[in-house]
């Protein structure tokens, strides 16, 4: 069972102390806020208590340099569904990373992995480019390394859902994006 409570406990376990930044159950859209006078901790907030929404969230503060993480949602632009060709494409540009750490993410968690174009009302898109993007990206992470954050966070889902701690580029397929 994947419980929306475990990550959240298991994030802030991690990051709460350190980088002053807590995992929290959102409502409709997700975002992130950076604290505040009035709120004293950063603060992601994911979507409808969706695990995957959690995942997608997280990945998004794990690779965010310094100050992208004093901005709120690290000072991204998001144009809701129904967007142009255009701005489908950007929106995809800056989607590839977090959607590779969500998938090798939901790997170390045991969760199926789906890629998201996000833009169901909108302009299509190249999606197999996309898909492709998102795998090159995991096969560059799993060569090279994870960003220290999310090497941190991938050890602790491994540790709690007992998924091997190497992350091997043979258990990711394009046939499951």
């Amino acid at each position: 069972m994947h419980d929306t409570q475990d990550l959240i406990t298991l994030f802030n376990s991690c990051f709460l102390e350190e980088y002053n930044t807590e995992l929290a159950l959102g409502d409709d859209e997700p975002i992130y806020l950076p604290a505040t006078e009035n709120q004293p901790h950063n603060c992601i907030f994911f979507a409808h208590g969706f695990f995957a929404s959690a995942l997608h969230e997280c990945s998004h503060w794990l690779i965010a340099g310094a100050s992208r993480r004093e901005l709120i949602d690290f000072g991204y632009w998001y144009e809701p569904d129904g967007r142009s060709e255009a701005q489908q494409k950007e929106f995809q540009s800056v989607e590839v990373k977090p959607q590779a750490i969500e998938w090798i993410l939901s790997m170390a968690a045991g969760f199926p992995f789906r890629v998201s174009i996000d833009n169901l009302n909108g302009s299509e898109a190249d999606t197999d480019a996309f898909k492709l993007a998102v795998y090159n990206q995991v096969k560059t992470y799993c060569e090279k390394c994870l960003p220290k954050r999310a090497a941190t966070f991938r050890k602790a889902l491994c540790h709690f859902y007992g998924s091997p701690l190497e992350v091997a580029m043979e258990k990711f397929s394009m046939e499951n994006l």
